[in-house]
């Protein structure tokens, strides 16, 4: 078994930024909602979607987090953007089609804070979950 890879976000992050930058980002920022994978609770994280070539990605660019986890086990989730959900499905994006969605991450999402540098900290795209999002 290998070790989970993920960099923890910090307190303020966790506690105050993710809570209010879905309110002040609608455009940039939706809300993920997901099944936990041990409790079956409904779990909400903010995400950014990355829209590339006609199909939108899921980033888990802190690494193995939660969500990416409760993805894996049940591929089914509702994500709303500004105001509208929406009922999706997802796969996992193989390690070797990574690469250019991760870089296409960086690039429009890079001048968030933490984004650039957690991606410098975690240069593997193993280290990343990506998910191709179905509707």
């Amino acid at each position: 078994m290998t070790a989970r890879v993920y960099l923890k976000p910090p307190w303020m992050q966790r506690h105050i930024a993710n809570r209010l930058v879905p309110l002040f980002q609608r455009s940039m920022i939706s809300r993920l909602t997901v099944k936990g994978r041990r409790s079956g609770r409904e779990r909400t994280v903010p995400v950014a979607v990355l829209d590339h070539k006609g199909e939108r990605y899921l980033v888990s660019y802190r690494g193995l987090s939660d969500w990416a986890l409760n993805l894996r086990a049940t591929p089914e989730a509702r994500l709303t953007t500004g105001g509208r959900t929406e009922t999706i499905t997802v796969e996992e994006v193989p390690e070797p089609d990574r690469p250019p969605l991760l870089a296409a991450y960086r690039e429009r999402y890079g001048g968030m804070p933490t984004v650039s540098g957690v991606l410098d900290a975690l240069p593997a795209p193993a280290d990343h979950p990506v998910f191709r999002i179905r509707t």
